[in-house]
């Protein structure tokens, strides 16, 4: 663990851009945006995914602040900001727990769909399109990140833009691909070729391992609370493991 002062240091030092978007990454993600929400279409991977990945967040929520998992209404009074939120997979079962979910994504045509299909819904989500730094926002108490860390253009940069917008005693959820033989056989080849995920979203070299993660998160003054595995078998489908070898999800707080 580093000093408190380091992630200071940081931000004294100007270090973080004010562009940690990859256009190339948020044109591939725009040009798949009608697909967002088709559960047999090219996103199938993630609709496969998300339950997991609530399952996993209700939890840590649940734990973090003392809720009622018995609730349906859990997060009431909770501001809650997903970063590369895309058409809005997360956000809308946040909203429907209560609370007040903001999302941010690099591509328009995706917050374009999102809003659209969150009016159908009938939920009150907050859409913005571009660039965090650019939004004016302030802190939240739960900031979200699922599987876009590996698409920016520097992780670090963008780990300390995610602390700058958590209360002090908020909580920071992240997921993202380990860097292994095993996600490169299972997400880049396998699931690509199949079509559960859109061909050309992964690059390999830029998955980050747990220990890599766990490092930059320390290095910005954040600790890491608890990790599982999101692992995959024929039986069970896409579950919560202690394998951690394909995907993992964890939880931080300022330290």
């Amino acid at each position: 663990m580093v000093k408190a002062s380091k992630s200071d240091d940081i931000l004294q030092d100007n270090r973080v851009s004010n562009d940690t978007i990859n256009q190339e990454e948020a044109d591939h993600f725009g040009a798949l945006a009608a697909q967002w929400w088709d559960a047999g279409g090219s996103s199938a991977m993630l609709h496969d995914l998300n339950p997991v990945r609530l399952s996993y967040i209700r939890r840590a929520l649940d734990e973090h602040y003392g809720l009622d998992y018995r609730s349906r209404k859990a997060l009431f009074g909770k501001s809650i900001l997903d970063v590369g939120c895309g058409a809005g997979l997360l956000c809308e079962p946040l909203a429907r727990l209560g609370g007040d979910v903001t999302g941010v994504d690099a591509a328009p045509e995706n917050i374009e769909i999102a809003q659209s299909h969150a009016y159908a819904m009938e939920l009150n989500i907050d859409y913005r399109a571009g660039e965090l730094t650019q939004q004016n926002l302030g802190k939240f108490d739960i900031v979200t990140s699922m599987e876009v860390i590996e698409h920016v253009n520097d992780p670090m940069d963008f780990i300390v833009t995610l602390k700058q917008h958590l209360h002090d005693d908020g909580i920071l959820l992240l997921s993202t691909p380990n860097r292994t033989t095993q996600s490169k056989l299972l997400l880049v080849e396998a699931a690509e070729r199949l079509g559960k995920i859109p061909r050309g979203t992964h690059n390999h070299d830029k998955f980050i391992t747990p220990k890599e993660l766990t490092a930059m998160l320390s290095d910005a003054g954040l600790s890491v609370i608890d990790m599982s595995g999101i692992a995959f078998s024929l039986l069970d489908g896409l579950h919560l493991n202690d394998d951690m070898q394909l995907n993992y999800i964890l939880s931080a707080q300022k330290i």
